[in-house]
């Protein structure tokens, strides 16, 4: 089972294990954490779940595809070159766990 850390703005960290959830978005709103909004339910239509993947996780995850790269120029918060979309980072074995910091705002 995957885990996954949400770093606050504060650095307050909400740990969770993904369990069942399809996604990091979807693990975030299944669990309350807050700073992922998540609007569009994970149709990467929204940019309400952006995150700022922890550099020494990057590797674990699969390219940015063409819709999430355009997705991202749309992001209320500042786009660095370790943003995501939350609901993009499918939660498929490809990691055990995944650092991710809560960007300041998402609207």
């Amino acid at each position: 089972m995957a885990k996954i850390v949400y770093v606050q703005l504060d650095g307050t960290r909400n740990e969770i294990d993904a369990g069942a959830a399809a996604s990091v978005m979807q693990a975030a709103v299944n669990n309350d954490v807050p700073g992922i909004i998540g609007e569009c339910g994970g149709s990467a239509m929204c940019a309400t779940c952006h995150v700022y993947v922890d550099q020494e996780c990057i590797d674990d995850l699969p390219p940015i595809s063409e819709v999430e790269n355009d997705m991202l120029q749309n992001t209320a918060s500042e786009r660095h070159e370790n943003s995501r979309l939350s609901c993009q980072l499918a939660i498929d074995g490809s990691f055990d766990e995944l650092v991710v910091h809560i960007p300041p705002t998402q609207v």
